[in-house]
């Protein structure tokens, strides 16, 4: 009888600190997510993701630095998808991954990306969400985890987390009150996802 492997192998893609990440591995940590964190790769070579995925021992892997800022040339894209397949990733979760995914890396991993965006989409896409819904005088916010597509911020929505705007907020105050939700939202879906995909391989 062979062993059946009851946890699904997630890359983590981020650009900053990693917050989305430490709440992520502390969920899977407290037995909450069936997955293991295979490696986590970013495209900025001082993200304080990659030093907290070294201190729990995760592969910590950093992209070659291209010519673009807000996209990655399609060798990088490759050189991308061969370090997921070397560490057999099976579901890509982006944590502030500041870079937009193209044809090269979606050809191998679209419908195994997910994404989580400060807004309630399809409000406020891209960069600064939480500026632009102050600046539209909106009640309330949030965020929302979504599968990755061509579209920027545009693939299919999972789930939403509300939160309030208030008169007297500043962008990092709300930004705050954002990530927050994110936090609870992000290891939430992954939970439910996972134990999904696992009881499609039983």
């Amino acid at each position: 009888m062979t062993h059946q492997r009851r946890w699904i192998n997630l890359a983590v893609l981020g650009s900053g600190k990693g917050s989305n990440f430490s709440a992520i591995a502390k969920a899977i940590a407290q037995g909450e997510i069936a997955a293991k964190i295979a490696v986590v790769v970013s495209d900025n070579p001082k993200a304080l993701i990659l030093e907290k995925a070294r201190q729990l021992a995760i592969p910590a892997v950093v992209l070659p630095q291209g010519k673009y800022k807000t996209w990655l040339e399609p060798w990088i894209e490759e050189e991308l998808v061969r370090i997921l397949k070397q560490y057999n990733t099976e579901l890509v979760v982006l944590a502030g991954f500041m870079r937009v995914l193209k044809e090269t890396f979606l050809a191998s991993f679209e419908g195994k990306t997910l994404n989580i965006h400060p807004s309630l989409l399809p409000d406020f896409k891209g960069k600064e969400a939480w500026k632009a819904a102050l600046k539209a005088a909106v009640k309330e916010t949030g965020c929302t985890v979504h599968w990755v597509s061509k579209e920027l911020d545009g693939g299919k929505i999972i789930a939403q987390s509300k939160v309030p705007v208030y008169p007297s907020d500043s962008p990092e105050e709300l930004h705050a009150r954002i990530q927050q939700a994110e936090h609870e939202l992000y290891p939430r879906v992954l939970k439910e996802i996972c134990l999904d995909w696992i009881k499609q391989k039983l």
